[in-house]
């Protein structure tokens, strides 16, 4: 799954074209690689973003589907 499409189905970003922006200003990285918006995620990986001041770093658990989906079971789990 595209990393810009997991950051929005998953809820961590309101939408699609946020999450784009991101990936494209340098602020999200998968492990220890920079994430452009078709970087491809997997279970396991560790996301680090940041949306203004907040930085947030999680691990993905799943790759749900739809928002829907995400909102019944929790695709990603906060590290410190």
């Amino acid at each position: 799954m595209r990393v810009d499409k997991y950051l929005q189905v998953s809820g961590l970003v309101k939408r699609r074209v946020l999450a784009q922006r991101l990936c494209d200003a340098g602020r999200v990285r998968v492990g220890d690689r920079r994430a452009k918006p078709s970087s491809e995620v997997a279970v396991g990986d560790v996301l680090e973003f940041g949306v203004g001041e907040r930085r947030r770093r999680v691990r993905i658990l799943a790759l749900p589907v739809s928002p829907r989906e995400a909102a019944r079971t929790a695709p990603f789990e906060e590290l410190a």
